[in-house]
């Protein structure tokens, strides 16, 4: 069992549990919330087969989803979660993705929550690039994630299918000299 914890002011990042499904359902199942995402569990079956079968036990793995949920100091609740896809062989490269519950929208928990990943990765890690791919009609994250600094890299056309439907995906780039050089508030 990895003992992570990354703190912030108003947040704990720790890899995700068994224990944390019913919570994770509660917002995971929420069409709006993940209108721009490919994975919306229909029952709690389908967060425990994801907790077992899709995300690795042990971070830093090449070619593998590390899991981490996203808590409020205050009361404990959890509220979200970042999955860190690492990359290639040479595991220098890592994918970001991050679902909140809709409640917390517009409270700048998401940006608190990347921006500690960002540093773990970089500082602890080692990583020497984080990647964003972004679904095209998902404003909110697009100027989430350019507010923490990320270079748009490309549009790929018809990228994924989503709910019977190809759509378009901006990738975003951050090295760690441009986020060491200009780290964000």
């Amino acid at each position: 069992m990895n003992s992570i914890q990354i703190n912030t002011t108003r947040l704990l990042l720790r890899p995700i549990q068994m224990d944390d499904a019913a919570s994770i359902f509660q917002y995971r199942s929420n069409a709006q919330v993940n209108q721009y995402q490919g994975w919306i569990p229909k029952t709690i079956c389908d967060v425990h087969d994801f907790i077992n079968k899709k995300v690795s036990p042990e971070i830093n793995q090449p070619d593998t989803w590390f899991q981490f949920v996203i808590l409020k100091k205050d009361d404990n609740e959890l509220i979200g979660d970042i999955g860190v896809h690492f990359l290639d062989s040479d595991n220098s490269q890592v994918e970001l993705g991050c679902t909140l519950n809709l409640k917390y929208h517009g409270k700048g928990f998401a940006f608190e929550a990347i921006k500690a990943m960002i540093n773990y990765l970089f500082d602890e890690l080692g990583k020497r690039r984080i990647i964003a791919s972004i679904d095209s009609r998902n404003h909110p994250s697009i100027r989430l994630i350019e507010r923490l600094g990320f270079r748009k890299k490309g549009l790929i056309k018809e990228n994924s299918e989503l709910n019977s439907e190809w759509v378009d995906d901006l990738v975003y780039a951050m090295l760690k000299d441009e986020w060491s050089a200009n780290r964000r508030t």
